[in-house]
């Protein structure tokens, strides 16, 4: 059975469930809706302190497991659920069968990487209606996305397929943030930009060709949450792209970096080069036009990438 702690009850604010939301721009979402006044509770498997002491109620239970899942929110409703675990069309289906009828408004965290299939087939950027919700999609129920490792491998795939799922069931108000790719400081557990850090710092070069000369959509971890908490408070349903003004292909991402820490790019011909995580054949952009149509501004992404460059390269020891 789950084991819930509950803080005092207040009526002020919404009530609202974020499924996660104990690293990385999850927790600070998890702050800006406690600043706004709503009432937060966290569902996670309890692993990692949240550090929100009794400012938030907590949840402790395994997302899959349907069941327990059910017993935690038994009788209870709430105004609004964000999802940062839903990664695959079982996930997605589990969603809709325990907060059907529970829950106001549900907002699924998901990705740039759903447009995967696109990438070089399109022009770019890509809107929302580019991606168009497939049958097969919704029906697939593949065992296989039970094993961790092959979702993994197949992240964009999953988010897609569980946008799909949760679209055609039809009984959740449910709003898609398709994220761009979440560059942050050390707290950052992809270890992406830390990776062009450490580099940059080494004096490795891009690997000859594999630059890539495709540029992608990039947010920061402040954004992304304030992305989440406007789509909440605004109750939209469907899928919104999220990404910072200026697209970057890896050789710009990583001149950025060279000349935010003052370093000149490496010409040494026996450097070992290496391969951006960022390198792309093609263009891989989204278009925010929907969400900047309905008032949300996203800034460039030149004011806060220098100074989280500047974070990482502070603290090299916390880099991953």
């Amino acid at each position: 059975m789950p084991c819930i702690d509950m803080h005092r009850e207040n009526d002020l604010g919404k009530n609202i469930l974020i499924i996660g939301g104990t690293r990385f721009f999850g927790r600070r979402l998890v702050r800006r809706l406690l600043d706004a006044g709503e009432r937060v509770t966290i569902a996670t498997r309890g692993r990692t302190a949240d550090g929100f002491a009794d400012r938030v109620a907590r949840i402790v239970v395994d997302r899959r497991d349907g069941r327990a899942l059910q017993a935690a929110i038994a009788g209870r409703t709430f105004d609004v659920v964000f999802d940062q675990m839903c990664y695959t069309p079982l996930d997605a289906r589990l969603a809709a069968d325990v907060f059907a009828g529970r829950v106001g408004h549900y907002v699924m965290t998901s990705t740039i990487e759903v447009y995967q299939p696109l990438c070089g087939r399109h022009a770019g950027p890509f809107p929302e209606s580019d991606l168009p919700e497939r049958e097969e999609d919704a029906l697939d129920r593949d065992g296989r996305w039970h094993d961790p490792a092959w979702a993994e491998a197949r992240y964009g795939d999953g988010k897609r397929r569980a946008e799909a799922v949760l679209a055609r069931d039809g009984r959740l108000a449910f709003a898609a943030a398709r994220i761009g790719h979440v560059l942050g400081g050390p707290e950052d557990f992809t270890g992406r930009l830390a990776a062009h850090v450490r580099a940059a710092r080494a004096g490795r070069p891009l690997a000859a060709g594999a630059a890539g000369h495709g540029a992608s959509s990039f947010i920061d971890p402040e954004g992304a949450a304030a992305f989440l908490q406007w789509l909440g408070e605004r109750g939209l349903v469907g899928a919104f792209n999220a990404a910072c003004d200026g697209g970057l292909d890896a050789a710009s991402l990583h001149r950025m970096v060279e000349s935010t820490l003052g370093l000149i790019p490496s010409t040494l011909h026996d450097a070992v080069a290496w391969r951006s995580p960022f390198s792309y054949a093609a263009r891989f952009e989204m278009d925010t036009s929907r969400a900047r149509a309905l008032g949300h501004g996203f800034g460039p992404v030149d004011a806060w990438l220098p100074e989280t460059i500047r974070a990482i390269d502070r603290t090299p020891e916390t880099a991953p």
